[in-house]
Parts: structure tokens; C-alpha cells; sequence
């Protein structure tokens, strides 16, 4: 019987597997402080609708409940599932980050790769050959940035068809 690692063939390397990087537990507080407040507003214009309609208070209470249930479930999502960048053996994709450039694209067009620090904001830049480009701000990635830079080069290394020796 033959070992199933040793017949997958060149493309089952461990590093080789889609990583995705989900976003900063700041940001993430950010976006459930937002809902928050628009939970308060809503809550707010409900209070209102209820006093001026002559509404059970019962309105407001499941209003309440079904807004805080969404906000938690916003906030589970946003940590766990939620993935802004994911790398795999064909190429990246990036979600959520405004001003970003191209969202997607395979390895093999990314012609340059290279930090940058536009405004103080530590980013990784990534130039494609047609001359467009990718801005990953690393500070918005729950992420060690030099993991982050060394699984990049990684698979860039990859995508060109260059193999260690």
C-alpha cells in the first residue's frame, strides 16, 4: 500500500495550501462599533414609531433582541470567517480593502512585489504586468507582517515555476 503523501504528486506541499488572512480584531471592533450605532439609531426611530403608533413596548423589546443577535453574529463573523486576503497555488484574492486596485489575479501576471508605507500605512504592493496594481495594507490583517511578506514570496516563487532546490 502506498503512502497517500508520497502519491500526491509536487503540488502537496504544506506551504502550498490556501492561507487566507482575516482582518485585525481593531478593525473588526470598528465595523461592530458602527452597527452598534446604527442599532442605537434604529432602536431609537422604533422608540419613536411605537410611542407615536400606540404599539406594544413588546415591539421594541424583539427589535432590541433581533438587533443585538445581529450585531454578535456581525462580530462572529467579521474574527472568523470573514477572510480579506486568501492565497492559493493559483493566485490571491482580496476583500473589503477599499482603494485596493485589482481584487484578484493568478501569480503568474504579478510581475513585482514590494512594501510600501503610503501616509505611515505599511502595505505590500503588488505590480501586475499589464502595470495595474494590488495595495494589501498589512496593519487591517490579523497577520505577523514578515509571515505575511515570506508566504507571498513564497508563492510567487511558485506561480513562476521556480522550485527549491
Amino acid at each position: 500500500m502506498s503512502d497517500p503523501a508520497s502519491s500526491a504528486g509536487p503540488s502537496a506541499d504544506p506551504a502550498d495550501a490556501p492561507v487566507e488572512y482575516r482582518l485585525a480584531p481593531l478593525v473588526a471592533v470598528r465595523f461592530v462599533g458602527l452597527a452598534l450605532v446604527l442599532l442605537a439609531v434604529l432602536v431609537l426611530v422604533g422608540t419613536a414609531l411605537v410611542a407615536l403608533a400606540g404599539m406594544p413596548a413588546d415591539v421594541l423589546v424583539v427589535l432590541l433582541v433581533l438587533g443585538v443577535a445581529a450585531v454578535l453574529g456581525l462580530g462572529w463573523w467579521l474574527r472568523s470567517r470573514l477572510a480579506v486576503v486568501r492565497f492559493d497555488e493559483h493566485g490571491y484574492r482580496v476583500r473589503l480593502v477599499r482603494g485596493a486596485g485589482v481584487k484578484a489575479a493568478p501569480w503568474k501576471q504579478v510581475a513585482e512585489a514590494a512594501t510600501v508605507s503610503p501616509r505611515g500605512i505599511r502595505c505590500v504592493l503588488l505590480r501586475l504586468e499589464d502595470g495595474s496594481t494590488t495595495t494589501i495594507p498589512v496593519e487591517v490583517l490579523d497577520a505577523d507582517p514578515e509571515q505575511l511578506v515570506r508566504d507571498l514570496q513564497h508563492r510567487l516563487r511558485r506561480g513562476e515555476g521556480l522550485r527549491p532546490l
